[in-house]
């Protein structure tokens, strides 16, 4: 157990979907002081799951951070639910995040053997291209 793992185990036990705390309580929980760059700098918070141990604890409980306050202390621990992860819109390590319709047209254009995709579909445009920047070099 990591020693910020009573976050995670605070966070568990909520049967509430938004646990606002401060970061004195967050501390009070942990029994750890926070470092800090946690006081001082909005990224710390941030729901990267390589950003601290910190965050892999509230990550792995479930939640997701928001609304961090620096000035005043403070944020809110929003549970997210509905991944196999068992985390709404944050990656695993490694994963690669693609839109939920990534894909969802594959198959429906072609292209044709032979097509030249870099040539300009306007002739006149490639002239004045080529008269503004010089002719292009093509290799055969």
């Amino acid at each position: 157990m990591s020693k910020y793992g009573a976050l995670g185990d605070y966070l568990k036990r909520q049967g509430r979907d938004l646990v606002p705390m401060t970061f004195a309580e967050i501390e009070k929980v942990t029994e750890v002081k926070l470092p800090a760059s946690a006081h001082k700098h909005r990224p710390w918070w941030s729901n990267n799951p390589n950003n601290s141990v910190l965050t892999k604890v509230w990550l792995d409980a479930g939640f997701k951070s928001e609304q961090v306050d620096i000035p005043a202390g403070k944020l809110v621990f929003r549970r997210v639910r509905g991944t196999k992860a068992g985390s709404e819109g944050i990656q695993a390590a490694g994963e690669k995040p693609f839109h939920p319709l990534y894909g969802y047209m594959k198959g429906l254009v072609r292209i044709m053997p032979g097509a030249d995709l870099t040539r300009p579909a306007d002739p006149e445009l490639a002239d004045y291209l080529d008269a503004k920047y010089g002719p292009e070099k093509r290799k055969t």
